[in-house]
């Protein structure tokens, strides 16, 4: 497997981007890479631009989504950490044959035009982790 090639976000779960934003936008100064609906996860993201990565503050769009039951259990905060990889597929099939338990076998469609797939925090330290690729 080829190692990722840089970090490419933090999810932070959030109940409100509209309230959460504001620290990112106006206190920190983070160029606003705009907001996204992904209605098959039913999430809301807003992305921040610091330096080669980005914070992805993630909002539930229902009650009976993972981050709705993310905030409901921990509260708002880190929720995974997203790195970049050259080939998805090739990632998860190595981290598979390692024993390592996914929670995404395929890669799925997420925000900004990207594929992803997650692992199981049980296989990562407890950190829910997440692979990316640019689609296409």
């Amino acid at each position: 497997m080829q190692p990722p090639s840089r970090i490419d976000h933090l999810g932070i779960a959030v109940h409100s981007i509209t309230e959460a934003s504001g620290f990112y936008r106006d206190v920190l100064g983070l160029p606003d890479g705009g907001t996204e609906e992904v209605s098959d996860q039913k999430i809301r993201v807003a992305f921040f631009e610091v330096g080669e990565a980005r914070i992805e503050l993630v909002e539930p769009t229902a009650p009976d989504s993972p981050i709705a039951r993310f905030l409901m259990k921990r509260g708002p905060g880190l929720h995974h950490i997203a790195y970049r990889v050259d080939d998805l597929d090739a990632t998860l099939a190595a981290v598979k044959a390692a024993g390592i338990r996914l929670i995404d076998e395929s890669p799925r469609d997420g925000a900004h035009g990207m594929k992803i797939a997650f692992v199981h925090p049980q296989g990562s330290g407890g950190m829910l982790t997440e692979f990316c690729q640019p689609a296409g």
